[in-house]
């Protein structure tokens, strides 16, 4: 039986769901980007009476991520993608290799994903910002002074997060955890992604977080600047983190 990661998804989607409406293979394997190890991210379109889940799977020696839906399950899902600013689902629907299709049903979601990512991701509320660039500067204080390399790390990791979350908000872009964090920034600004990314890795390297600060610095001043005195808010109903990068 055939290794290959795309005759193996094929396999696996009918073999388990034989009444599915559309399937799509997402993730590296449909880019091209796979490796031996990599897994498979299948997307099932499945009839109004299942279930919308998610489920992790071994089929032929191979790590599955499963993402089940049904129609309705997969609208409040590109929703709630939306509103978490991360689109993935879309990303998978839009970009993903069609294994299957009835009756163009995986033509129609793929229209829904791709007019979202047009779209783009809703802007941070002004005072979302507020809250974030007082994090940001309370995080930059903490990296100067950290003496610790091992703190140093750590706060430089909660400054990367912090400055792509405001870079990407700034360029009405997609934001990214993991690897696709980098692939997020670079898209989205090339030079002060670029900058971002290497001021990190070099911290990483040396210890000197210099390049970094620099970096994280100017993308803060496109979004307002330091904020420090002056900072106030008032709690309302669900009280959330004051910020990330703060002290406690």
């Amino acid at each position: 039986m055939t290794s290959n990661p795309v005759d193996q998804a094929r396999r696996l989607v009918r073999d388990r769901f034989p009444d599915a409406l559309a399937a799509i293979l997402a993730g590296s394997t449909a880019s091209g980007r796979a490796t031996a190890s990599s897994d498979l991210d299948i997307a099932v379109l499945v009839g109004d009476g299942g279930a919308t889940y998610r489920e992790t799977i071994r089929f032929e020696g191979r790590v599955v991520e499963l993402f089940v839906h049904t129609r309705a399950g997969l609208r409040d899902l590109f929703a709630a993608d939306v509103a978490a600013r991360r689109a993935v689902l879309q990303s998978m629907y839009a970009t993903g290799l069609v294994l299957f299709d009835t009756d163009g049903e995986a033509g129609r979601a793929r229209a829904l994903a791709e007019a979202d990512l047009r779209e783009g991701p809703p802007s941070l509320e002004p005072a979302t910002v507020e809250t974030k660039r007082y994090g940001l500067t309370d995080a930059l204080d903490d990296l100067a002074d950290a003496d610790d390399q091992i703190e140093r790390l750590a706060v430089a990791g909660a400054v990367l997060s912090s400055t792509a979350d405001l870079l990407l908000d700034y360029h009405h872009a997609w934001i990214g955890g993991g690897k696709w964090l980098p692939r997020r920034l670079l898209e989205a600004d090339p030079e002060r992604g670029a900058a971002l990314l290497d001021g990190h890795l070099h911290l990483g390297r040396t210890g000197d977080p210099a390049l970094m600060i620099d970096a994280a610095s100017g993308i803060l001043d496109l979004v307002g600047g330091p904020l420090r005195e002056g900072y106030r808010r008032t709690w309302h109903g669900v009280i959330e983190s004051i910020a990330t990068g703060s002290g406690q």
